[in-house]
């Protein structure tokens, strides 16, 4: 990962160039006059020599619908424009290991860097300026000077593969769908109550019975507990093979792949495995998301020599199959309960002189530490790793709000931003009246907006940003897709643009445009957005008042109260709406230039009534 930079040049806002469809938005864009005709299906790829940038060309060859053979070392002796992949003679000190410029003249484009990484973030902003693949003969694209770096070295996405189980090739193609936004770290949660998804060597029983559980379907947290005699066949893992694939497809896409051990909480799937490791001894069954917190032990013992143990071999494979600097351990939300009457816990704080759980916690996490250090690695944790006093060297992921990570930089530590609800998206987008059942809400604005470096922290103790794809409620990868983008987009910028020129209406703009290349590559997402917003309100005569807005700008809004299904035709709300006596339903939609664009949404008066009264 690269280091932050000093701007090269006020940054371009995007509003200058609304009409490139570029996410994230560059440090800086000079549009030029005039335009190339670049036929993608043809025009010559060539680079210099070296492995390198020959893995750059392939891609982009890749990415164009040709093959391998179509990029090669060297000049072009091809007729017309072509597409040229080099690395700067002199190094640009500003464009840091993953700048880039990309020129696009009468001669064609030309992508230049320091580093090859560099290069292929070049190659991702071209492919954003080319319709989505088939091509079919000439397209035009803008002359133009881009001088590109990215403002964080950490741009992240979490995919919890624990509570729903996604397949090598699903999580190749989010690390493609990542990559072309230039997000660079994936964060895999690969154990949890759910599920224990790598197999370890030495250690078959992590795999055989705590990467497998009892199919559910439904709303999570409400599913049946597992029942005597039920057969455990919902789940699975990945092989040392698998992530050998996984690690070599991350590294072609610039991404680093960090793996999270969930320990001491979230840990029923090991102590399924291992019930030697816990307080009380079980029985344990991996959980399929039925309510246990507090009522069945999900956190590993401290007090006992053999947890330590266990998980030395662990953390040592784990070391050995992710070559990235970084393993997280997790350490959040563990239920101390059970330490707490536990005779080998009681024994292990007297010994070591702790007076609370809390600095059991503590101690727990200093072993660790020095477990991931011993294997060449840096420690991750949610903040709780702060409660009972921090690792050393521990670097803190802030999900409870900002003050974990704030406190975290003030005592010398590096942190990531990723807090709940703005970076959790997994979170609704939207009403849940047209929503898929989850909680809370962070809408793509709110996302948006975020950012990342709080007053009063100095900006190089924050390596980044992270979006989190808790997966819960998601048990299939289209509606990962429609849960992750646009809200991954948004994160993206936030990641890598410049925040002065940030701009939320140029940003709509834009993500439509990635709306359309998602359509034509059969790609979910959410059009949220476009939907509608319910203010309700109650007067002091009980008389309900709503108030209809949109997250973006130039949309109507049209409704009924009769139950007929609205469209541009109908009613165009300008003011609150009083509720017609024995109505029982709103409808809306939203349009665009007399075109429907949101989608129809039925809200029961019943239901606004209630939120209104809370």
């Amino acid at each position: 990962m690269s280091e932050t930079h000093s701007p090269i040049a006020a940054p371009t806002r995007p509003g200058t160039g609304k009409r490139l469809p570029l996410i994230p938005w560059p440090a800086r864009c000079q549009p030029g006059l005039g335009e190339l005709l670049l036929d993608p299906a043809r025009a010559a790829i060539t680079h210099q020599p070296g492995e390198a940038l020959a893995e750059v060309a392939i891609n982009l060859a890749d990415a164009l619908g040709r093959g391998a053979g179509a990029a090669h070392a060297g000049g072009s002796t091809a007729q017309g424009p072509s597409i040229t992949l080099a690395l700067l003679d002199r190094t640009a000190p500003e464009l840091g290991t993953e700048g880039y410029c990309l020129d696009i003249d009468a001669r064609g484009v030309h992508v230049a860097a320091n580093q090859p990484a560099g290069c292929f973030y070049g190659v991702q902003t071209l492919l954003q300026l080319l319709p989505a693949p088939p091509f079919s003969g000439r397209t035009p694209l803008p002359f133009l000077h881009i001088e590109d770096y990215p403002r964080f070295a950490w741009r992240g996405l979490l995919l919890d593969v624990s509570r729903h189980f996604f397949t090598k090739a699903e999580v190749m193609e989010f690390m493609d769908q990542m990559a072309a936004c230039k997000l660079n770290v994936l964060h895999l949660h690969l154990t949890d109550d759910q599920g224990w998804r790598l197999e370890i060597a030495g250690a078959p029983e992590l795999t055989a019975i705590g990467a497998w559980r009892v199919p559910r379907q439904g709303d999570w947290w409400s599913f049946d507990p597992p029942q005597p005699g039920e057969a455990a066949t919902y789940g699975g893992y990945y092989t040392r093979a698998d992530v050998a694939e996984l690690v070599a497809h991350a590294r072609s896409r610039q991404i680093a792949l960090v793996p999270e051990i969930d320990v001491p909480g979230h840990s029923m799937a090991l102590l399924a495995a291992h019930p030697e490791l816990s307080c009380l001894g079980g029985p344990f069954r991996v959980n399929p998301g039925s309510q246990f917190y507090t009522q069945i032990e999900n956190a590993v013992c401290p007090g006992k020599e053999a947890t330590f143990a266990c998980l030395e071999h662990v953390f040592g494979q784990v070391a050995a199959a992710f070559p990235g600097p970084f393993i997280h351990i997790g350490g959040d939300e563990a239920y101390k309960g059970f330490w707490a009457r536990c005779p080998d816990c009681r024994a292990r704080m007297a010994r070591e002189g702790l007076a609370t759980v809390e600095e059991l916690q503590s101690y727990f996490v200093r072993r660790l530490e020095c477990l991931v250090n011993a294997n060449g690695k840096r420690l991750i944790g949610w903040d709780e790793i702060l409660e009972g006093g921090l690792a050393p060297h521990a670097t803190v992921m802030s999900w409870r709000g900002m003050a974990g990570g704030i406190a975290a930089a003030q005592a010398g530590h590096d942190v990531i931003m990723t807090p709940s609800p703005a970076c959790y998206l997994d979170l609704y987008q939207g009403d849940a009246v047209v929503e898929p059942l989850t909680y809370s809400l962070a809408r793509l604005s709110h996302t948006y907006a975020f950012e990342p470096v709080p007053p009063d922290v100095d900006p190089q103790r924050v390596l980044g940003v992270q979006g989190n794809v808790w997966t819960e409620s998601i048990a299939d990868f289209r509606h990962l897709q429609y849960m992750t983008w646009p809200r991954g987009w948004a994160i993206a910028e936030s990641a890598w643009s410049p925040p002065e020129g940030k701009q939320w209406t140029a940003f709509n703009e834009r993500v439509e445009a990635h709306f359309r290349r998602a359509d034509a590559r059969d790609r979910k997402y959410a059009p949220s957005m476009f939907d509608v917003a319910f203010a309700p309100t109650l007067d002091e005569g009980g008389e309900l008042t709503i108030c209809l807005s949109t997250e973006i700008e130039g949309l109507s809004i049209h409704y009924s109260f009769d139950n007929a299904i609205p469209d541009a035709h109908y009613p165009c709300c300008t003011a609150p709406l009083r509720v017609p006596p024995n109505a029982s339903t709103l409808k809306v939609v939203t349009c665009r230039e007399g075109r429907i664009i949101g989608r129809q949404m039925a809200m029961p008066i019943a239901e606004l009534r209630r939120r209104a009264a809370r």
